[in-house]
């Protein structure tokens, strides 16, 4: 696709889109919602402000890292962002474009992700088998949790005090303030290759290389099992009030039931599909029970699980959708695929 074709959705009216050298790796809107930025495999970070959502050619791009870029997340300072490389740097890319490098490692940066509350902030970043937690500055090395294998995936809970990080046979959590360094040991043997948590930190959910779901139940650790899945699960995202979760890995969006003693021995909701083709990226709006899904035919939609009423945003997209956020007003959704296309929606009037 060149940029001089048109989308059929959303994106015709409320939207831009435009075409960027190397696979879109991840996507994000700062904290105070005015920009959002998409990283690729080259390097990369293409930052557009949303005063100039629609006009592309002021969407500037800064080269962060020596090889891909491999992870993205909003900085703790409410109008940067944070992202790791596989040159083994965490760097920040402030409002001006400014890159500074926050930490080096032998290893690959391959994970990222920050919290932010009235009183705390904190950043977390993961390199092989360590996960290093900084302070809001993030010039300040706090804590460095060691794990028996590479992790491959890291959140903190809602309120800041716990960092779960998946690995080979189960995840670990660890607690932010604590003076100990024991972190609270969920097993099952296997591959978890992703993780999620509950927005009310009911639950720790990974993603599994043998195409499952793991989860366990943090009052007691009760192990919660949700299969059935004809590929990977490579994205999962909760609804904010931790009701649903959402998930790719098939060819509609599978939806797990958190209530009424759900998910355990409760089936999942379908939702529409793209026809037939594998829904890839999930992540629910953060205010409103809907749903945004991008699939492998480059389709996005927004979907409401209530009513199943569908909005196409992008119907005539080119490659595999390999990113989708919000921002956290919800008012923006941005989008990247594995062939370097990137697009910003405005949902503040849609």
């Amino acid at each position: 696709m060149t940029e001089n074709q048109t989308m059929r959705g959303l994106i015709e009216k409320r939207g831009a889109f435009r075409v960027v050298e190397g696979h879109i790796t991840g996507c994000a809107a700062s904290r105070d919602n005015q920009r959002f930025a998409f990283t690729t495999a080259e390097g990369d970070v293409i930052i557009a402000h949303r005063g100039d959502l629609t006009d592309t050619a002021s969407w500037r791009t800064y080269a962060v890292h020596d090889g891909a870029t491999l992870c993205i997340t909003p900085d703790t300072d409410p109008q940067g962002f944070l992202t790791g490389g596989d040159d083994g740097r965490l760097c920040r890319v402030d409002m001006h474009g400014e890159i500074e490098e926050l930490g080096k490692s032998r290893r690959w940066v391959e994970h990222v992700t920050t919290y932010v509350d009235a009183k705390t902030a904190l950043i977390a970043s993961a390199a092989g088998k360590q996960v290093e937690l900084r302070d809001a500055t993030g010039r300040t090395l706090l804590k460095t949790f060691e794990h028996p294998t590479s992790v491959s995936g890291i959140a903190f809970d809602n309120k800041g005090k716990r960092l779960g990080a998946s690995h080979y046979n189960g995840a670990s959590l660890w607690y932010t303030q604590s003076k100990s360094d024991n972190p609270r040991l969920l097993e099952w043997k296997g591959s978890h290759i992703g993780i999620a948590m509950h927005p009310q930190g009911e639950a720790l959910i990974t993603a599994m290389q043998d195409n499952d779901l793991h989860g366990w139940r943090l009052s007691d650790g009760h192990n919660i099992r949700m299969s059935g899945y004809p590929t990977k699960v490579r994205s999962m995202s909760f609804s904010s009030n931790g009701k649903w979760l959402a998930t790719s890995g098939a060819d509609v969006v599978v939806m797990w039931p958190f209530f009424g003693g759900g998910p355990m021995g409760k089936p999942p909701q379908e939702l529409a599909g793209a026809g037939g083709a594998l829904c890839t990226q999930v992540a629910f709006h953060p205010t409103q029970e809907v749903v945004a899904a991008g699939f492998a035919d480059g389709t996005v939609l927004m979907i409401e699980p209530a009513t199943q009423r569908v909005l196409p945003v992008v119907l005539d997209g080119s490659g595999s959708i390999s990113a989708l956020a919000y921002s956290a007003d919800g008012c923006t959704l941005g989008f990247g695929t594995e062939e370097g296309l990137i697009g910003l929606v405005d949902l503040a009037s849609a």
